[in-house]
């Protein structure tokens, strides 16, 4: 395998290695409705036959005026109906409320409901889990086994006995609470697993090809101007052209290739040159008479059917073909690697 395929190849198998890193992000996003984590609830009790009822706060403890979440969650059967109950008071302000339904098997669901709240009382908060459940013109409420508390504290301390008049003062530092990002720690030490291993994998499949992380920074490798003029021939052999009674382009494309040939072989700037020009500047560059003598003809054949609309024969386009080709094979340079020949040893000769 050569070097340029390697590199490829070690390219694609780090874009695969980074479409599954998007799939499975993908995929542990959309296994977390909302950020909410499937947590165990609380102690929960069987109402009925279907019906299950229980609840959470996401936060055990927080600040006066912070905002909590609160979960009800309710394993039901399909065809029972449901209805969560609104809150609010003096000491609670609903901010937001998102209902999720989950699918637990073939009749069976869990409907969950989040309410965010503000809080403006203190102490502790207890609610009691609860729906309302109707079924065949009968309205009831099923609660929970027991209810969830949440405690509601306050920053500051409160001296009623003396009053001071004093200039406002910065703000608090309130103190950390873990609950708050716990939900996004463990999603972090799960990505930061999941890049782990992928880049783990990227290094391994990478040390197969003989490569470093850092060679896909890397561009790709340059083509020696032989192998790219050969593919461009060969890409040009297959348009047919001339068989299609394009002569105009088959000889500006075949003419092209030439030129850019000779710029990265010789550094002649043969784009730019005419075809005596370019002819004289190869023989500057010790290339055979020959060569140049067959390799004028399709130059100056190019230049009519270029310039005065000339229609070469079948056989005529065909030998242009061969001579740039033969032109491109006898002018690449020959590498030689010389190879040291093992020295025979030498036998010691013993004394008599």
């Amino acid at each position: 395998m050569t070097n340029q395929s390697k590199y490829f190849s070690a390219r694609l198998s780090a874009a695969a290695i980074a479409l599954v890193a998007v799939v499975l992000s993908a995929f542990a996003v959309g296994c977390s409705p909302r950020g909410v984590v499937d947590k165990a609830a609380e102690p929960q009790q069987e109402l009925s036959d279907s019906l299950m009822v229980s609840g959470y706060f996401l936060q055990d403890s927080i600040l006066i005026g912070d905002r909590f979440d609160y979960v009800v969650e309710v394993q039901k059967d399909m065809a029972e109906f449901i209805e969560f109950p609104e809150y609010g008071s003096r000491d609670l302000e609903l901010v937001a409320e998102h209902i999720d339904t989950l699918k637990m098997g073939a009749r069976r669901q869990k409907v969950r409901k989040q309410y965010t709240f503000v809080a403006f009382g203190l102490g502790d908060l207890k609610l009691l889990p609860q729906v309302l459940y109707g079924d065949k013109n009968i309205l009831d409420t099923i609660y929970a086994a027991d209810s969830v508390s949440l405690h509601i504290a306050n920053p500051f301390k409160i001296d009623t006995t003396s009053r001071i008049n004093s200039t406002l003062k910065p703000q608090a530092d309130m103190p950390f609470i873990f609950a708050e990002i716990e939900e996004y720690f463990w999603w972090g030490v799960v990505a930061v697993v999941v890049i782990a291993l992928l880049v783990g994998a990227t290094i391994l499949i990478l040390h197969h090809y003989g490569m470093r992380l850092g060679d896909l920074f890397r561009p790709a490798p340059v083509l020696p101007p032989h192998v790219v003029a050969k593919q461009e021939l060969e890409r040009l052999y297959l348009q047919r052209l001339w068989q299609a009674e394009r002569h105009k382009q088959y000889y500006s494309s075949l003419t092209d290739i030439l030129r850019q040939y000779i710029l990265a072989r010789y550094g002649v700037g043969a784009m730019e040159m005419t075809t005596e020009e370019i002819l004289s500047s190869l023989r500057r560059c010790e290339v055979e008479q020959a060569l140049v003598m067959t390799l004028g003809e399709v130059l100056r054949d190019a230049d009519l059917v270029k310039f005065a609309k000339a229609m070469p024969e079948a056989e005529r386009n065909e030998q242009a073909y061969s001579i740039v080709w033969d032109f491109v094979e006898q002018t690449t340079p020959v590498e030689v690697e010389a190879e040291e020949e093992p020295q025979p040893r030498r036998r010691k000769k013993r004394k008599r």
